[in-house]
């Protein structure tokens, strides 16, 4: 018969399990995002171009899709992880060598950079520190990713026969980067409640939420911040 003393070591055991995810989640997550930082100098110095981006950018999605939930239990996952982070890491090196052409181009990355990590910390911050539960976002989020990814896929359709819409991409931009800032929410709660208990996981969906905020950011800033 299951007694109170069963209940509160179960509890102890749960938070336990969930303090190590969260702890191993946050160390592999620093780990890629520095390794990203790294393979982004390297295709910046390289002068790789927007295709070759777009090739290391469908790379990623495919370790992401079909490599990455088959090792996530295993060591190989580790290297699955870095593979892909290291891989969008170089995908974002032509372009931020784009911004680094215009004059205030450093200061432009930088923003982006900062305003990125103040939005992580701030979001997980509250998530850690409240426990609340935002597994209830989790459709609407879903479904306003599908729709901007659609409406990328017809903004590039659009341009590829001549047709551009202005300020477009700068809407599709905020609207990722309030969806990323949701992401995080839901991602890190579904950690600290136990919805998540592979951190590997757990770090893949962090670092995607880190990567696609600061890329919307850098776009929004980096139009706001021109002279055009």
């Amino acid at each position: 018969m299951p007694t109170n003393f069963d209940a509160i070591a179960s509890s102890r055991g749960s938070s336990l399990e969930i303090n190590k995810v969260l702890r191993n989640t946050y160390a592999l997550l620093g780990a890629t995002l520095l390794f990203s930082a790294v393979t982004a100098s390297i295709s910046m110095a390289m002068g790789l171009g927007h295709g070759i981006g777009l090739i290391m950018s469908l790379a990623a999605i495919g370790i992401i899709w079909f490599v990455i939930p088959r090792t996530a239990n295993s060591e190989k996952g580790i290297i699955a992880v870095f593979a892909f982070t290291g891989l969008l890491g170089a995908a974002l090196g032509p372009t931020l060598n784009h911004y680094l052409q215009l004059a205030n181009g450093g200061m432009i990355i930088v923003q982006a950079l900062g305003s990125t990590a103040l939005v992580f910390f701030a979001l997980s911050a509250y998530v850690l520190t409240t426990r609340k539960d935002f597994s209830f976002m989790g459709g609407f989020l879903m479904t306003g990713l599908i729709i901007a990814i659609v409406a990328m896929l017809g903004l590039w359709v659009a341009s590829f026969f001549g047709v551009h819409i202005p300020g477009a991409q700068l809407a599709i931009s905020a609207v990722v980067a309030l969806l990323m800032s949701g992401f995080i929410l839901f991602d890190t709660s579904r950690i600290v409640n136990g919805g998540e208990t592979n951190y590997l996981l757990a770090t893949t969906a962090l670092y995607l939420d880190i990567y696609n905020l600061f890329v919307s950011l850098l776009h929004l800033i980096g139009a706001f911040s021109s002279d055009d």
